[in-house]
């Protein structure tokens, strides 16, 4: 039982996992705080939180938004591989050159290069004016299209393919097991993106700053990739998305 496991991860290695992951979501919860709470330099440093927040048309603007992603990956992404990582620590005790932090960190470059894409994504939306400064669609039309985009994406064989792997961790790491920590890592995080890129996409929907729809997403994505679960989730979803995006184009026009 995974819960039972989960009991057991009382490690350094876990520790530091968990707090980064706790640290992540702190920081996210800091930049979507209101604006108003934003600017009580008193309680919480204007100057700083200001500035992170808010988005420019330039190379500064990039980095910031580019932050966002990286925290937002993390924060939501690593949850979601906790029974993959702890399938790796228990086959790494029968087997030698198991190095845990390099699984994670060759897992989460990957999320690293696709902030790099969506944050790309953002400033050039946002350049459009087809999203606010934090991140919310300003356009029905494009709201729609990426709702419309991840519900056929639900339905698709190379979801399906990702998913089975992410659903059955023990055998995806036993033959690929010679490969090391690292590739092992990067090959996880690629299949997870296949499973995730198009919900995490829907943040431009939800509100990238918006932290009831990441925690609402992050919950939605473990439950899919869960064995006995995950299968009653991902088409159902599928078709809400789909009804979703019906809906919002209608009322658009």
């Amino acid at each position: 039982m995974f819960a039972d496991r989960f009991r057991a991860m009382t490690g350094l290695h876990w520790i530091v996992l968990f707090g980064a992951i706790l640290a992540a979501w702190a920081v996210l919860y800091a930049m979507a705080l209101p604006a108003e709470l934003r600017e009580a330099g008193v309680i919480y440093g204007a100057d700083f939180w200001v500035s992170l927040c808010t988005v420019t048309p330039d190379a500064a603007g990039f980095a910031r938004v580019l932050l966002m992603w990286v925290l937002m990956s993390a924060a939501m992404m690593a949850p979601t591989a906790l029974p993959a990582f702890a399938t790796y620590e228990d086959l790494g005790q029968t087997a030698e050159g198991t190095r845990f932090g390099v699984l994670v960190a060759g897992y989460l470059v990957v999320w690293i290069g696709f902030s790099v894409l969506a944050a790309g994504v953002q400033m050039m939306l946002f350049g459009a004016d087809l999203l606010s400064a934090f991140g919310d669609s300003r356009s029905s039309l494009l709201s729609a299209g990426l709702l419309f985009g991840a519900g056929l994406y639900q339905f698709s064989s190379v979801k399906e393919a990702c998913l089975s792997k992410c659903r059955a961790p023990l055998t995806f790491f036993i033959q690929h097991w010679d490969e090391g920590p690292w590739r092992n890592g990067v090959r996880l995080g690629l299949v997870c993106l296949g499973c995730c890129w198009a919900l995490m996409l829907l943040a431009f929907v939800g509100g990238v700053m918006n932290i009831a729809f990441m925690g609402l997403a992050t919950l939605i994505m473990v439950f899919e990739k869960l064995p006995d679960l995950g299968r009653y989730v991902t088409r159902p979803l599928g078709g809400a998305l789909i009804v979703a995006a019906g809906v919002i184009a209608v009322n658009g026009f």
